[in-house]
């Protein structure tokens, strides 16, 4: 108790606490989600075999099979149905721990495999900016793919803005704040 506040003094292991709740949360998610997953796998017939961790604060979820063109229909064009796949498992599990589950899903590497080619795609974004000075648009993206872009852009120091309405909502990649002011 600090005597001069009358309050509480902090606790020190508050934030390991605080984390190994989180983790704990965010691994319940993944059990839950995995169970979802292997009851819809049985139901449609499919084989596959179900990855967790851990990624970037989210549980992270992969649903992958020894013949990955057997998972190719939960994929999707362009992914569409992995996204669907992806709200139904989040909603299964905001049902089991009536919080709301920003759980990422990949199933057969697409999304690990998008993610490299939006890499590419905001480095190239990138350098056009920093040759040009000029902004650069995107093609319309869905939000796991705006955010890899958002990030690649943040690293590479300049700074980039979603815009446009769904399902046309697209990233442009700016050149950086002091870059602007040099001019």
């Amino acid at each position: 108790m600090n005597a001069s506040t009358g309050t509480a003094a902090p606790d020190p292991a508050a934030p390991v606490a605080d984390s190994e709740d989180r983790i704990k949360r965010l691994e319940e998610e993944g059990e839950i989600a995995a169970d979802y997953l292997e009851e819809f796998l049985d139901i449609a017939d499919l084989d596959g075999d179900i990855d967790l961790d851990i990624k970037h604060d989210r549980a992270a979820v992969e649903v992958v099979a020894d013949d990955a063109e057997s998972l190719a229909q939960l994929i999707g064009r362009d992914g569409e149905v992995l996204d669907a796949m992806q709200e139904l498992t989040r909603l299964a599990v905001q049902t089991r721990t009536g919080e709301r589950s920003r759980l990422m899903l990949d199933i057969g590497g697409f999304r690990a495999a998008r993610r490299v080619e939006l890499t590419r795609l905001a480095t190239e974004a990138v350098e056009r900016v920093r040759a040009s000075g000029d902004e650069v648009e995107l093609e319309p993206l869905n939000a796991f793919e705006r955010k890899v872009v958002h990030d690649a852009v943040a690293a590479a120091g300049l700074v980039s803005d979603s815009r446009g309405v769904e399902p046309e909502r697209y990233v442009v990649v700016q050149p950086a704040p002091a870059a602007v002011a040099a001019d």
